[in-house]
């Protein structure tokens, strides 16, 4: 068989594949999180979330809503340097972002199945 038609062979069975795998999946909201940072914010934004009384009224200060911080918690970074990862109930996380030009810094319990925003730090 000659290379031209075993490319053909191989290029006609990979854009099947490609279809049934786009079919399959297409459907779905798989996601991509395998990064440390990714699946630390995944396992976070799926939690029921409460707010400390320091947080919630610098929420209110600065005009911020948790929209914003629904948006920090989805494209924001986490500082493992200043997180406390060792405790075995509740692991303390330092996650930091950007919405409308303010920089949020926050401190998160992210315990079974709450996650509380013990200290929220805003600056321009």
């Amino acid at each position: 068989m000659k290379l031209a038609h075993r490319l053909f062979y191989y290029l006609g069975g990979f854009v099947i594949g490609l279809i049934l795998l786009f079919f399959f999946l297409g459907g779905k909201k798989a996601s991509c999180d395998y990064s440390p940072s990714a699946r630390v914010l995944k396992n976070i934004r799926i939690k029921d979330k409460n707010y400390s009384e320091q947080a919630f009224s610098n929420m209110q200060k600065h005009k911020i809503d948790t929209a914003d911080i629904s948006v920090v918690l989805k494209d924001g970074d986490v500082d493992f340097s200043k997180s406390n990862t060792k405790l075995d109930s509740c692991r303390i996380y330092f996650i930091e972002g950007l919405v409308r030009d303010k920089n949020i810094n926050m401190l998160i319990e992210n315990c079974d199945s709450i996650a509380k925003i013990t200290s929220l730090n805003i600056t321009k």
